[in-house]
């Protein structure tokens, strides 16, 4: 199942510090900042949606977890084999967070841009090779991305305009029977 990853996935996921082989291998989907679904929504925390193709592995995981950090804090199932789990958001970082939330991305701090890897290997058609990772790029406002935008939407940047879309909280929102509907 390809989801595109939203915000929450690309820029507060990593701050969690899960490997992301250990993500993809327990069927990790994407992330959010709130669950519709849920009455009482949890503060400054993320909802990872996983879809484990095997249960027994996600355990595992899921054990390890607990035993690993502090900020998971909750964990439920919905119909169909998808699991949450509930992260709290290291509170070092909320200012960052805010700005993320705002689609500052460049004005995050130096100190919470280093915790994204600057070369993320990218695997094509069987062929590895090593890329420039997108968060960097992002926060770097690099050229490629910059034009990108700008041929796609057919305005020319200046050099205040970030260069990733806005947070819009309903695209990171989990609504998980819209969700199940789109993905079957």
């Amino acid at each position: 199942m390809t989801v595109e990853k939203n915000i929450t996935s690309i820029f507060m996921v990593p701050t969690l510090k899960i490997g992301k082989e250990v993500l993809i291998t327990n069927g990790f989907i994407n992330a959010y900042v709130k669950d519709a679904m849920k009455e009482v929504q949890y503060e400054n925390c993320i909802y990872l949606l996983f879809k484990p193709a095997n249960n027994n592995l996600f355990k595992e995981f899921l054990d390890a977890e607990y035993e690993r950090t502090t900020a998971l804090i909750d964990d439920y199932d919905y119909n169909g084999g998808y699991v949450v789990l509930v992260y709290t958001l290291d509170d070092k970082w909320k200012s960052d967070f805010d700005l993320i939330r705002q689609g500052k991305y460049s004005k995050t701090s130096k100190d919470f841009q280093s915790v994204f890897t600057k070369i993320v290997k990218i695997v094509k058609n069987g062929l590895r090779r090593d890329e420039i990772s997108l968060q960097y790029r992002v926060f770097n406002k690099s050229e490629d991305i910059k034009k990108y935008w700008e041929d796609r939407i057919g305005v020319a940047f200046s050099d205040d305009m970030e260069v990733w879309e806005g947070f819009i909280e309903e695209n990171e929102t989990l609504y998980i029977e819209k969700f199940k509907k789109q993905h079957v």
